[in-house]
């Protein structure tokens, strides 16, 4: 634990503005029998190229540096993947790095794609992630994922995040929920909106036409985790072109501003001490001040119940971009549901809803991209594309996946993308008889979050139309 100094807490400035120009993805699925990896990450770069009108050969004559993400050499069995990758998509002999930070890899390496266009390093960069989970079974791809744990403080828990994250799931409902029945209905109610969303994504792992009842009935994982308040093991790929400003306009004639930020905790759960919360734009000082009295236990921060690596990630990020509220600065978020209950988590820590306070942004109705209170457009729509729970969680590809999705929002291409009848024919998917379009109307910003076992790492990126960026940010 520190005590912050100014230094640590000073808005991170970068030397010039950063923009993604295209974005592309595979198909996700629990296996791909017939199909290697490099394959799927041709997948992703082909769609990227063709999203801006190119071959995958042109677009790539503009990549200077690589970045490629992948949780585990284990599943593939083969170390520096990355390298294998790099040269099937023959980009030898250009500079390129692994990045892992576990679940927030995606992000990670998003994080320093653009760090390295801020820089000047480079004018235009690849950012690719994927995750090979099929070669393994999924007890051993389990273990696997649980070694990213501190081995002498987490896994005496269970060795298996879900029984990571029930630990917090017991303290946050017996705290914040109270130990009401209806806390448990909220997280269900999470697992059905992403699931539902899923079903329009032709991308999407685990599409599910699901009830409250069906979640509540489905077999316990670890409690109060049920088998359908958890994310999916997945394969596959999804890459980001990054490029400045002058490089972006030669390559798309609307390229997006976006900017990246992290944060950090250890891996000592048990050993996460009370400390001061660096406040958001929209927190007043006083705040938390009668925390402890609205919700008994509730004064210990961040104990089990907070991930203060998305809450510093999210103070970097705000003031880098001027956001000053997310629930009125922001159009739409993709947020890290490993579990039901770390989306709930999440909103907290990121401002959309005061500590404690984190049910009501379901139960409102604002996370929908209708509201079923109102019948009225969501306030924030959360986890369009279904989300870890309905879409997929192949690791290295997950952060980036998430970005592209924002993206497509405020490209305003959202439909396209996801409601072209070719894709889900290549995909050999059905495409649903009552397939919605989820595009948010008018989209001008967008926020990722991602996120790395019970919070190490975290990562937030904003995306935003070059046009409709905040006053009070970086540039």
């Amino acid at each position: 634990m520190i005590t912050f100094s100014d230094k640590q807490l000073k808005t991170p400035k970068m030397q010039r503005p950063v923009y993604l120009v295209t974005g592309g993805m595979s198909k996700f699925a629990r296996a791909f029998p017939d199909k290697r990896t490099e394959e799927l990450v041709i997948d992703a770069m082909t769609e990227a190229a063709e999203f801006i009108n190119m071959t995958p050969a042109q677009l790539k004559k503009y990549i200077h540096t690589c970045y490629y993400g992948h949780f585990a050499d284990h599943f593939g069995d083969q170390l520096l993947g990355e390298s294998v990758i790099h040269d099937r998509l023959g980009l030898d002999p250009l500079g390129n790095i692994g990045i892992k930070t576990g679940g927030a890899t995606g992000g990670s390496t998003l994080w320093e794609a653009y760090k390295t266009v801020a820089s000047g390093y480079s004018d235009c960069v690849l950012a690719m992630g994927w995750e090979r989970m099929d070669e393994v079974p999924t007890d051993e791809g389990n273990n696997y994922i649980s070694c990213a744990a501190d081995k002498d403080w987490e896994t005496p828990m269970g060795h298996i995040y879900t029984g990571y994250y029930a630990v917090m799931a017991q303290k946050y409902w017996q705290v914040f929920g109270k130990e009401e029945e209806s806390f448990r209905k909220t997280l269900a109610d999470i697992a059905v909106k992403n699931r539902g969303y899923a079903r329009m994504n032709p991308h999407a792992q685990g599409p599910m036409k699901i009830t409250v009842d069906d979640v509540l009935n489905s077999p316990v994982v670890a409690y109060p985790l049920l088998a359908l308040d958890c994310c999916l093991m997945s394969v596959g790929a999804a890459c980001g072109i990054l490029a400045d400003e002058k490089t972006a306009y030669e390559m798309t004639d609307k390229p997006l501003r976006i900017d990246v930020s992290a944060g950090s905790h250890t891996l000592r759960v048990a050993d996460r001490r009370d400390m001061e919360i660096p406040l958001l734009p929209n927190e007043r000082p006083d705040q938390y001040a009668d925390l402890g009295q609205r919700f008994p236990g509730g004064d210990r921060y961040p104990g089990f119940t907070g991930f203060l690596a998305a809450r510093m990630a999210a103070y970097y990020a705000y003031r880098m971009t001027g956001i000053k509220d997310p629930t009125e600065d922001l159009d739409l978020v993709e947020l890290h549901d490993a579990f039901t209950i770390s989306d709930i988590q999440s909103y907290e820590d990121i401002g959309i809803r005061p500590y404690g306070e984190g049910r009501t942004y379901v139960e409102s109705g604002d996370c929908y991209h209708t509201n079923p209170n109102t019948g009225q457009p969501g306030k924030l729509p959360a986890n369009l594309s279904g989300g870890l729970i309905g879409c997929m969680h192949a690791v290295g590809a997950t952060g980036i996946m998430q970005v592209i999705e924002v993206g497509q929002h405020i490209w305003n291409r959202w439909g396209e993308m996801h409601g072209d009848e070719e894709k889900w024919k290549k995909f050999g998917r059905e495409k649903p008889a009552d397939w919605q379009n989820l595009q948010v109307e008018g989209a001008k910003r967008g926020l990722a979050i991602s996120h790395a076992g019970v919070g190490s790492h975290v990562t937030c990126t904003i995306v935003q139309d070059p046009k409709h960026t905040l006053p009070g940010g970086m540039f």
